[in-house]
């Protein structure tokens, strides 16, 4: 089944008592048994339910996984996976990521014993070397946050199995559109759903869909036992987006490849951060494990004062300023006080973080009023 059908099949049926096309929203907490143990499949509305049900389907099918697991929100979805980590385990991290991530791995999670190495991931071959004894789970985004950068996933994924860890790789930035990690050899994807998967800025959601049987049973465990599940009514929302992913992904790209050579020609504007440029350090990587580029873009001003960047920031109409991605409408954002503030300012411009850097979530728009909206504020 080809990606468009698939997106909009995947998971779902006709709802059998009334032959409703879209899924029902089953908003219960509790259902009836016949008796003491006996049900129709479902007990209790944290441990399952239909409309969540539908959606975790979806999402496996959608990522090539066998298993789909939803969580209240991105976080919620990576705080599951750390759970299958214990005190005195390692993680091997890229060292350019979601502030969120970075703050729920070096403040909740290093003072219970697990220990963090940030690192960067551009050339895998490095990777090795950083490996312990205690080292169990490598953590990856690509493209990166917010610095765009490519990391290999199936040399990750060779590397992680030799060493008999667990390779999780967040899919946020690319969505299963462009890329599916799984097929890679990655153990664990994780989404913001929030993002490209809901995809209208209207739900805050997290999924993590793995292939391997006992991996699933840990994490519907740990989804049952911690509670960070979704209601059906942001089920209902992530399922919706989920059917216009392919085309909304289209337009992305499309509006991204335009303002990427827009920006790179624009005589203010020094760097520009995006894939799909053929000098992009791990451009061939890009090319050979996603499908397209994508419509998120980072770039500098050649007036590197943080003034020159508020600037811009404060003086768009169509890109709105706002926190969050991959909506059908443009956001543009400051991640050093927004997005990933929560990292230490010296950390930040270690990896390469700029202060004056802009981020841009480009939408589906027409291309040339964004490029419009973006050329004046420049101006």
């Amino acid at each position: 089944m080809k990606p468009g059908t698939k997106f909009i099949h995947a998971g779902v049926a006709p709802d059998p008592s009334t032959g409703a096309i879209m899924t029902p929203i089953f908003q219960t907490s509790t259902y009836v048994q016949d008796g003491p143990g006996v049900h129709k499949g479902y007990e209790y509305a944290r441990t399952q339910n239909p409309t969540r049900d539908a959606l975790q389907k979806a999402l496996a099918a959608i990522e090539n996984g066998s298993h789909g697991i939803s969580f209240g929100s991105g976080m919620a979805a990576t705080d599951a996976v750390m759970k299958l980590l214990k005190p005195g385990d390692e993680v091997l991290a890229t060292n350019d990521l979601y502030g969120g991530s970075y703050r729920i791995f070096t403040k909740i999670y290093e003072p219970l014993g697990i220990r963090f190495k940030f690192i960067d991931m551009s050339d895998a071959a490095t990777i090795s070397q950083h490996l312990s004894s205690q080292t169990r789970m490598i953590w990856i985004e690509t493209p990166t946050n917010p610095l765009l950068k490519i990391i290999d996933i199936a040399a990750c994924a060779e590397i992680a199995a030799a060493h008999k860890a667990l390779l999780v790789v967040d899919n946020t930035f690319a969505s299963p559109y462009l890329q599916n990690p799984l097929d890679l050899g990655a153990d664990i994807v994780v989404h913001s759903a929030t993002k490209y998967l809901g995809g209208h800025s209207d739900v805050v959601h997290g999924a993590v869909i793995v292939k391997d049987e006992a991996l699933a049973q840990q994490l519907y465990f740990i989804q049952n036992s911690c509670g960070a599940v979704p209601g059906p009514q942001d089920c209902f929302l992530v399922l919706r987006g989920i059917k216009t992913l392919h085309v909304r992904m289209q337009r992305h790209c499309e509006n991204g490849a335009a303002i990427a050579q827009f920006l790179r020609n624009h005589s203010k504007v020094d760097k520009v951060y995006w894939p799909g440029f053929a000098d992009h350090p791990n451009h061939a990587i890009a090319a050979t494990q996603m499908r397209n580029f994508g419509g998120m873009i980072s770039f500098t001003l050649k007036d590197d004062r943080l003034e020159a960047a508020n600037r811009v920031l404060s003086n768009t109409h169509l890109f709105s300023l706002a926190e969050s991605l991959g909506g059908v409408e443009s956001l543009i954002g400051h991640p050093a006080s927004m997005t990933h503030a929560s990292i230490p300012r010296e950390e930040r411009l270690r990896n390469g973080l700029a202060d004056s850097l802009i981020r841009l979530s480009v939408g589906i728009e027409d291309a040339d009023d964004l490029i419009d909206d973006l050329d004046k504020a420049i101006e």
